[in-house]
């Protein structure tokens, strides 16, 4: 190796080293959430991610699976949500300590072990501890994996993509235990549950297996090592991926569903430069560009453009050309409907719409940025004229944006404020074209090793300030169970099996559009009106949910309510809605007596397409104790057509079981208003029962003359099979991973 790779403060940063500067620049930046005294709330951290978390621990030290939950959407798979992370075993972190701290520390644990695979990956493909230093810095503050830390999930996920493909390239390059090796770095993301990252990784790797196959930089005769890989971290991760396939195949998310909201601007690749361009401050004091709001930033830092740009301009090789070609294409994508490329793509290939906001594709970017800087500075030694040219270009472009957004009449751009932050950016332009003008000089310790800390903290200051704060907190007390429940005191009180309270399609729109600047109002102040998923903090039954799946008719359901203006009293009335939001205040409760309970008995059946069944469900004539809706494929199993004077003795819901008793003087329907998927099974005194789909998106039971005793359980046979192979391939790899290797067994 030539150039810095000869010099030792290149090679300083060895692993041990790294590990802590990585692990002190995380606390640095998070020093209130490391010490517990706040925690992350913004955005889907406070509404989605923690409060399944909650969840998800309760079921756990109930002892309990959660395959289902029943307190959103009238109930709604959960484990099978994939995004949920119920079998990422690091989950045990936030499981077994408390909460408010322990799902922050989660994040935070992910970010550090991110930044520490990129550390490794590009350390292997550049061979200099240095570089390598610098692209796992980069990687972990990025404007985009800040971002991402109000998805656990996808935090966890994006934290194994550089480790994923450092042990499969070793996997498929070296073979024998490495091929086990890789296959557990895999599992381990596919559990975490990040669908579009695992689609992104994969989809790297094959290029990259294709071209280096291509290449011959490896044996073909050994090109199986990969797809051998491939089989065994689906092998490995089946208990996972088979309930979501599942549920997807069930799910408003079938091939042709597109949602191309949020690209990535015209104007966005300013953002690269000046990383306040054409947007503004808005709620809870987060910066969004004007018409993309999935991402608060993707910023790379100016260390880390000036690197890669270098790249791609003076070192390029196969490797290179390859990275180069995949940023182009994720641009392409990422730009989504403001060019007529993707649109075309999609319609051609329906499958992506898999990929929901095309501005994700940006993910693929700052994977690959970091390892493109790190090529420049495992070479970088005597590169100065060059270095001068790329980071004059730089500031010539970030010129030309200011001067563009000082003109710009967009009205949702706070110019001030965007070319404020260019200035300084600028500045932090110049400082890291000085130390790397230093670094390329023939510099001997300890000087060097000052230059070369210095850019690794340049990058992350650079990251760390060039907008505010992405990820806001605030005292973990927002977050305490049953909070909102007390004060409310509402009567009746909606109960698991009982009742449930329901945001009013009103409420809803005004709390989407709620965006208060303090985070901590702004999330009690949802909270009040169990906006989302806040409800699961005090185990509140409620109509809607916020969810990436959900069952197909329960979904057309969910719109039908919240897509009308108008309400639906005998609907609400079915659905055992005992509180509505008041119409002045969405703050506020108020109580109806006319609802239903959650399991009625005797109704007179009718057969009725999904079309009629859904119109007449919002019709004013329906009553839900006295007509039952019953889909056409369960005709056969109707015992009556009649009314008959059933009753419901009792009734005990929990989250997988439901336990009914029923006396009815003749064959009558038991419907229970919970939402129909077909992993509910009916059994009727112990024996296994049809289960109906009623009232198009609601369950049912015939039940026979007399007394008995129904009994509805969540069986998973996707999670079984799944667990089953996931089980038998676990061991086996473990088993060959100790195993002795040839030649030893004897020894």
């Amino acid at each position: 190796m030539t150039d810095i790779a000869e010099n030792r403060p290149a090679n300083w940063f060895g692993p041990s080293r790294f590990a802590l500067l990585l692990a002190l620049l995380v606390c640095a930046s998070f020093p209130q959430v490391m010490l517990g005294v706040q925690t992350f709330i913004a955005r889907d951290y406070g509404f989605f991610a923690f409060p399944l978390a909650h969840f998800q621990k309760q079921c756990f030290w109930h002892g309990q699976i959660p395959f289902w939950n029943p307190y959103n959407n009238c109930g709604i798979p959960f484990l099978a949500q994939w995004n949920t992370m119920p079998l990422y075993p690091p989950s045990l972190i936030y499981l077994l300590l408390p909460l408010t701290w322990s799902l922050s520390f989660f994040c935070l644990l992910h970010l550090w072990f991110g930044g520490l695979g990129m550390y490794f990956l590009a350390r292997r493909w550049t061979s200099n501890e240095f570089a390598a230093a610098f692209a796992g810095t980069a990687f972990a503050f990025s404007g985009m994996t800040l971002n991402l830390l109000m998805w656990p999930s996808h935090t966890a996920t994006w934290a194994w993509m550089p480790w994923v493909v450092l042990t499969v390239e070793a996997a498929w390059r070296d073979g024998g235990k490495k091929v086990l090796i890789a296959a557990i770095a895999g599992t381990f993301q596919m559990l975490a549950g990040g669908p579009e990252i695992i689609f992104f990784t994969w989809l790297f790797l094959l290029v990259l297996w294709l071209q280096q196959l291509a290449c011959n930089e490896f044996p073909r005769a050994k090109f199986w090592r990969f797809p051998a890989v491939v089989a065994l971290v689906v092998l490995m991760a089946a208990a996972q991926l088979l309930p979501f396939l599942d549920l997807a195949a069930h799910s408003q998310r079938q091939a042709g569903y597109a949602d191309l909201r949020w690209s990535m601007p015209g104007h966005g690749w300013a953002n690269f430069l000046v990383p306040m361009a054409f947007g503004a401050v808005r709620g809870e004091g987060i910066f969004f560009q004007d018409g993309q709001a999935w991402t608060s930033s993707y910023y790379l830092g100016m260390a880390t453009l000036l690197l890669a740009l270098l790249t791609i301009w003076k070192f390029r090789d196969r490797r290179v050309c390859l990275l180069t070609v995949v940023v182009v294409i994720a641009v392409i994508c990422a730009l989504g409907e403001n060019t007529p490329i993707f649109p075309a793509v999609r319609k051609l290939i329906p499958q992506l719409g898999f990929v929901t906001y095309p501005v994700k594709y940006l993910l693929l970017v700052t994977f690959i940025a970091p390892l493109l800087a790190a090529h420049s500075l495992a070479k970088i030694q005597g590169k100065r004229k060059e270095i001068t040219i790329v980071a004059a270009c730089l500031l010539l472009l970030m010129a030309v944006v200011m001067f563009w957004i000082s003109r710009s009449a967009m009205p949702n751009t706070d110019a001030h404020a965007a070319i404020l932050e260019g200035a300084w950016r600028m500045s932090f332009l110049v400082l890291t074209a000085l130390v790397l003008f230093l670094i390329a000089q023939d510099f001997k310790a300890p000087f060097g090793r000052i230059a070369t800390l210095l850019l690794v903290l340049l990058a992350w200051l650079d990251v760390l300030t060039h907008e505010p704060t992405q990820n806001p907190t605030v005292p973990p007390g927002v977050f305490q169970p049953g909070l909102v429940r007390t004060q409310l005191a509402m009567n009746p009180q909606p109960e698991l099996g009982g009742s449930r309270a329901m945001v009013s399609p009103k409420a809803f729109m005004q709390f989407i559009q709620l965006a208060l600047r303090d985070p901590g109002k702004n999330f009690l102040a949802k909270r009040l009106g169990y906006c989302a998923n806040c409800n699961l903090l005090d185990a509140v039954p409620k109509v809607d949910g916020f969810f990436s799946l959900t069952p197909n008719q329960n979904d057309a359901l969910i719109s039908l309510i919240y897509g009308a203006t108008n309400d639906f009293p005998r609907l609400e009335d079915f659905m055992g809605v005992s509180q509505m939001t008041a119409p002045d205040e969405i703050y506020h409760w108020l109580p109806r007596k006319t609802f239903l309970p959650l399991v009625t008995a005797g109704q007179t059946p009718f057969v009725m397409d999904d079309w009629n069944a859904l119109h007449l469900l919002s019709n004013s004539n329906f009553d839900g104790s006295k007509m039952v809706f019953i889909a056409p494929e369960d005709r056969q199993f109707l015992t009556t057509t009649n009314s008959a004077a059933a009753r419901i003795t009792s009734s005990n819901f929990q989250n997988s079981i439901i336990e009914i008793d029923v006396d009815s003087p003749t064959p009558s329907i038991v419907v229970v208003a919970q939402t129909f998927y077909h992993d509910w099974h009916a059994f009727v005194d112990g024996h296994a029962a049809p289960l109906l789909r009623a009232n198009y998106a609601f369950q049912a039971v015939a039940a026979p003359q007399g007394r008995h005793q129904i009994t509805l359980r969540y069986l998973d046979r996707a999670f079984e099979l799944g667990a089953t192979l996931s089980v038998i391939t676990w061991i086996s790899c473990l088993l060959a991973l100790c195993a002795p290797k040839r030649g030893e067994a004897g020894r």
